[in-house]
């Protein structure tokens, strides 16, 4: 299907792809690329590398993700490469020591993961989704070191990461000034026209320009996105730091979770990782800033499309519903998940193993300990106080997580 977005001159595009992003090297360059690619009818070749680490997408992938998309709706194609061989290595970016490298099987799993989440962002009909150890695995000894020939130590140590570690006498494998190397070469490999990534990722991307000018192509174009930070509001979104909001998260998780960040981040996460018009975020902005528009009313704007754009309309004002029904109004959610106790007494920190609510005895007590723990609204705040569980009970624990208990002779959560 054609998209309304490929009538737009090239300047009309450039203006467009302009949308959230940090840098462009270089905006002529592209605004070539672009005026070209109308010219001659040749859809511009788009890249972005995915070494599959971790198994889930959250927010902070889709920014580079929807950038791709706006590629591919002004009529590009998309190549996702999946670095089953660059993930073995492991990219050094912004690490202080070197990473352990990842297996094959626990490489192909998290490639496998990403490619079933692709679909809720990307056109499947414009991406092209490639594995890189296809022409990385294949280079002889030769090859690489004659790849390795065409870039200095001194340029690699340009590198803040390499430079620090390097300064404060920490290793830095040999392997690792592979990695940009072999990143570049997927450049090659593809005949890249533009490639994406985070702002941390910039010296690869001008690597991968500078071994194309080697391998006698035209260079790509940088085009890089801003880092997302997690809920938190002060590191980057992260599933191990516990900050991120995943695309595949139930629609209330969802809609909880974007509600829970810093007013400041309101107007970058619309920018970035929604597809609300540009004006309306715009006008939103002005009006927070003037106090014309409450912060908590900008958030369930945002949290709204969100959950819209990955669970759907009737997903989104439902989860919606009930956020205000919980945290408005101060009623239960309208759906409870039922779990199973044992009949008779427990402490708290049992019933919170028992049911799942905590991963063990000290994540429970640090949840009694802050105040996280309810049942039957009042709050928990002895661990080892007995408590006497009743039948269709509720138990509360944080602001999101609900559950009614189910009392059964033989006990059990189910």
């Amino acid at each position: 299907m054609t998209s309304p977005l490929q009538a737009l001159t090239p300047e009309e595009q450039l203006e467009h792809l302009r949308r959230g992003a940090a840098e462009i090297i270089s905006e002529d360059e592209l605004l070539d690329k672009l005026r070209r690619s109308r010219r001659e009818g040749r859809p511009l070749r788009v890249k972005l590398g995915l070494d599959p680490t971790a198994p889930d997408i959250h927010l902070g992938h889709t920014v580079v993700l929807r950038k791709l998309r706006q590629f591919q709706d002004l009529g590009h194609q998309v190549v996702l490469i999946i670095g089953d061989f660059t993930g073995r290595i492991g990219d050094p970016t912004g690490k202080s020591v070197t990473r352990p490298q990842l297996t094959e099987a626990e490489v192909r799993a998290n490639a496998a993961t990403y490619a079933r989440q692709l679909g809720k962002i990307l056109d499947p009909a414009r991406t092209e989704i490639v594995f890189n150890n296809d022409w990385l695995g294949r280079l002889t000894f030769a090859e690489v070191i004659q790849l390795a020939a065409r870039y200095t130590v001194a340029r690699m140590l340009e590198r803040d990461d390499f430079a620090q570690r390097y300064r404060e006498g920490r290793p830095i494998a040999i392997h690792e000034f592979l990695y940009p190397l072999a990143q570049a070469y997927d450049s090659v490999a593809v005949r890249a026209d533009v490639e994406l990534g985070g702002t941390d990722q910039k010296f690869n991307l001008l690597v991968g320009r500078e071994i194309q000018r080697e391998y006698g192509q035209e260079p790509q174009v940088a085009l890089l996105m801003p880092l997302l930070e997690g809920t938190d509001g002060r590191d980057k979104m992260s599933k191990s730091l516990g900050n991120y909001i995943g695309i595949d998260e139930p629609p209330a998780e969802m809609f909880g979770k974007a509600m829970s960040i810093p007013d400041e981040l309101i107007v970058k996460y619309m920018t970035l990782v929604t597809d609300l018009d540009l004006e309306e975020i715009r006008s939103l902005e002005r009006g927070m800033a003037a106090g014309r528009v409450n912060p908590r009313d900008a958030k369930l704007r945002l949290a709204h499309a969100l959950v819209r754009m990955y669970h759907g309309q009737e997903a989104a004002d439902a989860a919606q519903e009930d956020f205000l029904r919980v945290f408005s109004r101060r009623e239960l959610p309208s759906e409870l998940p039922e779990l199973a106790v044992a009949a008779g007494e427990m402490d708290a920190v049992r019933l919170l193993r028992e049911t799942g609510m905590a991963a063990s005895n000290s994540e429970a007590r640090r949840l009694i300990g802050q105040g996280a723990v309810r049942l039957d609204g009042q709050r928990v705040t002895d661990p080892n106080a007995p408590l006497h569980i009743a039948d269709g009970a509720v138990l509360q624990v944080g602001k999101r997580r609900f559950a009614r208990l189910r009392v059964h002779p033989g006990g059990g959560a189910s």
